[in-house]
């Protein structure tokens, strides 16, 4: 970042993204809200009407596309916490500038994951029979079961990610509070509550966001890692595999990270203010990361493949074949390897770690790239079980389709009314990077 940016040009050009709205973001904001509502909220009204029959949902596939959207979104969470609990616990200055967007991305995420939970669920209304509440029929919920893993773990990452996200904001919302007017003043000055900026309160702040950043930093691998145990404590083939669950933290940190460059990229050519703070080093150092957990990812997509060989039973030598070797399903592998195991090499040149490929490019076919592993392990195993006779390919119907593609439209719709309410950049913390001004303005 530039230091030779003044303290009273980081507020207003931060402060500005917020105040300063022209007609291109209400016609922008008005499409994806308008395609959200109708993509993903009136289809899923339709299908609480219908039944679950409108799926492609049967016999023996009952875990389709709403399992597979609620793992990627999981996915994309991840990287915000890395970013901000990990980098902040080691003192990483880099992260200031991009830490905040970070974090957005995982609240809104962590939204969609549980909106998923509801729409899979088929009657969103019995939600509480995931909770240990005292039932007079004494039907309680299982506790070895990693459905109700998923229930504490997700909640606890989600309450965290919301705290950890807020008191790092207050610093800023309280100096919005003295540079705005209006239901904003008011908002800001309720938000801020009484910040004062004194020593005292900097020094609780600062231990606050160290306790949170520390206790986030575990449920990282614990909140993915449980996920996958929702398939590797199973029997089906293509489930039962032990190196599920740094298989399934690793690919969550490469898309959550893909979509952290994606979301940055989008922001600085929307507001060209922000490319003063999110410079082409950010992009050098995240994007290491990126090919780091690359080649993670396809060792472990490697052992995969070999343990189910090695295994050596018809029902997991069926399983492969119709992964790896049956159309259409091999074109999907063949395109997941290509977007998460060649394409991310083309960071190890430095000139495309900013370029438009390195920015746009390669961080969408990563997306994909990432979503295809969750399809190809989700409803493509449940497709051949053990008894041939029961065996049955699996196709998501409009319904399916169009509430994944809605989820992509609410997330932006989510995230364009988050950065006009509070700053996506932390105002504080670019000044720390500034540095402390040593001559003052006459």
């Amino acid at each position: 970042m530039d230091r030779s940016i003044t303290y009273k040009e980081a507020t207003e050009d931060i402060s500005g993204i917020i105040t300063k709205t022209g007609w291109r973001y209400y016609a922008i904001l008005t499409l994806m809200g308008v395609s959200g509502v109708s993509f993903l909220f009136l289809p899923w009204a339709y299908q609480i009407y219908a039944g679950q029959g409108v799926t492609g949902l049967n016999a023996p596939i009952f875990w389709g596309l709403y399992l597979v959207n609620f793992i990627y979104w999981v996915g994309i969470a991840h990287a915000g916490t890395l970013i901000s609990a990990m980098l902040y616990i080691t003192h990483t200055p880099w992260r200031r500038a991009i830490a905040r967007g970070a974090e957005t991305m995982t609240f809104f995420a962590l939204f969609l994951v549980t909106l998923f939970i509801f729409i899979h669920m088929g009657r969103p209304w019995n939600f509480y029979w995931t909770f240990p509440y005292p039932s007079q029929r004494e039907i309680w919920t299982s506790f070895v079961s990693p459905i109700t893993f998923d229930v504490f773990a997700i909640g606890t990452y989600t309450t965290s990610s919301i705290v950890f996200l807020f008191f790092g904001m207050i610093p800023d919302i309280a100096s919005l509070s003295h540079t705005t007017t209006g239901w904003r003043k008011s908002l800001y000055t309720f938000l801020s509550f009484g910040w004062r900026g004194t020593d005292r309160q900097w020094h609780l702040q600062a231990k606050a966001c160290m306790f949170f950043a520390a206790f986030i930093m575990p449920l990282v691998v614990s909140v993915h890692s449980v996920v996958s145990w929702d398939f590797a404590l199973s029997v089906v083939p293509g489930y039962a595999k032990t190196i599920f669950a740094p298989y399934f933290v690793t690919g969550a940190l490469l898309s959550g990270f893909a979509g952290v460059l994606l979301m940055l990229s989008v922001m600085r050519e929307a507001y060209p203010v922000i490319k003063k703070y999110v410079t082409a080093y950010h992009y050098d150092r995240v994007t290491v990361f990126v090919v780091v957990l690359s080649m993670i990812w396809s060792y472990l997509t490697l052992m995969e493949v070999v343990t189910g060989l090695y295994a050596n039973t018809s029902q997991e030598i069926e399983h492969l074949k119709y992964k790896l070797a049956i159309s259409p399903f091999s074109y999907l592998f063949a395109l997941m390897i290509f977007s998460n195991s060649v394409m991310p090499l083309l960071y190890i040149f430095k000139k495309l770690r900013s370029s438009f490929i390195g920015r746009f490019i390669i961080p969408v076919f990563v997306l994909v790239g990432m979503w295809l592993e969750r399809f190809l392990i989700v409803p493509n195993s449940l497709s051949r079980k053990f008894l041939p006779w029961m065996w049955h390919d699996y196709s998501p119907t409009w319904v399916e389709v169009s509430i994944t593609a809605g989820a992509f439209f609410f997330f932006i719709s989510m995230f364009m009314i988050f950065i006009k309410v509070f700053p996506i950049i932390a105002i504080f913390e670019v000044k720390e990077d500034i540095g402390i001004p040593m001559r003052k303005p006459h």
